[in-house]
């Protein structure tokens, strides 16, 4: 368990670890930089590096803390990988259910995985479930997260890779938007999340702007932190409602 610097959860719970690249927001995974610099550094769990592992030590992690947490479920992973037992999974969400104080906020690109997993199973009452949608060609993962039926549904629009176009987002509570960071990180174009934004607000929907990135409003490269988390002018930090 970890605090996070991420801006729109609390601390982070990875029962496991390690990815495979499945489209394009994938292309320069700081998960995969961070797995091989913890395993570097003999952390443990990352001794294989950014290869797929469950970790059976970590499922109780949660049990053990009483402060209420908003918790980021796998940010060193994707709970709905293709190698992830369906009984592993249970695991987690049973850890997740007997720990209602606490929120579990699980985001996947693997939409066709999350559906059948929860064809057969219900969402705990304290999950945010979301899906990744950097682009057009994913936007049907929308959809996909619309067949389940969890209090809360989010979409992270990071990073934001073009203009998403027309975005029905019916039965979708939040969204996160955000640009790329890192080496080899790709711009995100102002009118992009602009966009996003409008449509949020045509929609009654809670809107997150999470960052610009390594490149600013402007089109100018230079540091994060630098480029801050304002979009036009203005923070948009809105949460969603509990449903």
């Amino acid at each position: 368990m970890a605090q996070s610097r991420i801006e729109w959860t609390e601390a982070t719970w990875n029962p496991s670890v390690g990815c495979k690249k499945v489209s394009s927001g994938c292309a320069n995974c700081y998960a995969e930089v961070m797995a091989r610099r913890l395993q570097a550094m003999r952390a443990p769990g990352y001794e294989h590096g950014f290869e797929f592992r469950t970790l059976p030590e970590r499922l109780d992690a949660p049990r053990r803390i009483k402060k209420p947490t908003k918790f980021f479920v796998n940010s060193m992973s994707d709970l709905f990988h293709k190698d992830m037992p369906f009984d592993f999974l249970d695991a987690v969400f049973n850890t997740i259910t007997e720990t209602p104080q606490h929120t579990y906020q699980i985001l996947t690109k693997r939409d066709e995985l999350m559906v059948d997993y929860f064809l057969t199973r219900d969402v705990p009452n304290n999950v945010w479930l979301g899906v990744s949608v950097e682009s057009r060609k994913v936007r049907s993962r929308i959809d996909s997260l619309r067949r389940v039926n969890a209090n809360i549904r989010f979409l992270s629009v990071e990073p934001l890779l073009e203009n998403l176009g027309h975005v029905d987002f019916t039965g979708i509570h939040w969204v996160i938007v955000g640009g790329e960071s890192g080496v080899g990180a790709r711009p995100m174009k102002r009118e992009w999340a602009l966009n996003v934004q409008r449509q949020c607000d045509e929609q009654d929907v809670a809107f997150f702007f999470k960052q610009w990135g390594a490149w600013g409003e402007d089109g100018v490269k230079r540091s994060k932190k630098a480029n801050g988390r304002l979009l036009d002018d203005r923070e948009w930090n809105a949460e969603p409602l509990t449903v």
